[in-house]
């Protein structure tokens, strides 16, 4: 059972993973459910591993490399953060938060934060020096957002809170209702201007203003459908991310869809389910289904330009357009690159063995990716 399909309820998890260990008399598994072997191909790019540097494992959590300036910061499940010289891949420092962590990393401003165990929130300074330390409400398993002197965080009680970022002073709290169930799940927040976009359980995605906290627009990006409660878990998945005037986001048991910046107005959703989220570049949008399958979808209108299908339960990334391929990770840390232009498989690298659950990072011209076990690698197009 990947970490994000997990519920919060016992019951749930048991009828989504079938509990199979717990029963002696399970049948095999069914050859047709496994992960699809690997294609065999002629690559048509060349990639280069540039350096690796090993962080520690993100244990049952997910942790995503934060790009600030030339710098990639990165943590682990121990406590372990790093700044990483995105250039040469050097170590410039490594510390302990002293506790456990379970969400980051957040970047910007001179200013880098992780969540810790309980709750605890954690800002450093770009030498590693600790900043301020609070506690929030409940546990934080997303990535903290940073911009307009904030500190923007969602704890898993549904509470979004801003902190100062130079005290830990909190500016203001927006406290939403939670669904009767919902993924243990990493939404995404993005501050975009005077706002700060906001993926939360329930199929809703909200903007919220920088200033004080109050809604600014509220969309529907997943409608919860079916007669369980079960069946109706469609929470937005992934980081929400932004193209000229539109965010694009996507959701588990929902849909994927691009969504008026100022408004929240759709202008036009897929059906599709993703835990993972999406990405944008200029032509595209791009995201990684809960079977296996990435699907490129045309910006302008929403229709699918592509779709490859060869990657079926091998629990994806999300894919991240890298020049002219499209690169995606999966369980056994092999990273796939197709073809931007019709989906095709046109290079292949693996990594140390485990899970890129992470969705990969572009840094300048180099792709970074971080493994569940905690290498943090960077890969470079010849």
């Amino acid at each position: 059972m990947r970490f994000t399909a997990k519920l919060f309820s016992v019951a749930a998890f048991c009828v989504l993973s079938g509990c199979s260990s717990l029963n002696p008399f399970a049948s095999k598994p069914d050859p047709k459910k496994l992960p699809a072997p690997l294609v065999e191909f002629k690559s048509t790019i060349s990639i280069k591993q540039l350096w690796s540097v090993s962080v520690g494992s993100a244990s049952n959590y997910i942790f995503n490399p934060a790009l600030d300036g030339s710098d990639i910061y990165v943590a682990a499940a121990d406590g372990t953060l790093v700044r990483i010289d995105g250039v040469t891949g050097r170590s410039v420092w490594r510390i302990n938060a002293g506790v456990s962590l379970t969400g980051g990393v957040g970047a910007g401003s001179a200013t880098i934060v992780v969540a810790g165990e309980k709750g605890n929130l954690f800002a450093f300074d770009t030498d590693g020096k600790l900043r301020w330390k609070i506690q929030e409400s409940s546990e934080i398993l997303s990535a903290p957002a940073i911009g307009s002197g904030l500190v923007v965080v969602r704890s898993n009680d549904n509470r979004v809170s801003a902190y100062d970022i130079v005290t830990g002073a909190k500016k203001w709290t927006n406290e939403r209702p939670l669904p009767p169930l919902m993924l243990r799940a990493v939404p995404g927040l993005l501050v975009v201007g005077d706002q700060v976009l906001v993926a939360l359980p329930g199929g809703h995605m909200s903007a919220l203003a920088l200033k004080n906290g109050s809604l600014r627009w509220d969309a529907v990006v997943g409608e919860p459908k079916g007669n369980t409660e079960l069946e109706r878990v469609a929470d937005v998945s992934g980081m929400p991310v932004v193209v000229g005037k539109d965010v694009c986001a996507t959701s588990y048991q929902g849909r994927v869809g691009c969504f008026d910046l100022n408004t929240g107005s759709p202008r036009w959703v897929k059906n599709i389910s993703s835990e993972v989220g999406v990405s944008v570049d200029e032509r595209f949008v791009f995201t990684s289904d809960n079977v296996g399958t990435v699907t490129a979808f045309n910006r302008d209108g929403g229709s699918s330009a592509w779709r490859n299908d060869k990657l079926a339960r091998r629990r994806l990334s999300a894919p991240i357009s890298f020049g002219r391929a499209v690169a995606v990770g999966d369980y056994e840390g092999y990273v796939h690159f197709l073809s931007r232009e019709d989906g095709s498989f046109i290079g292949r690298v693996a990594t140390d063995g485990s899970q890129i659950f992470a969705a990969p990072i572009v840094a300048g011209s180099n792709l970074i990716v971080q493994t569940k076990s905690g290498s943090v690698v960077a890969f470079a197009a010849e």
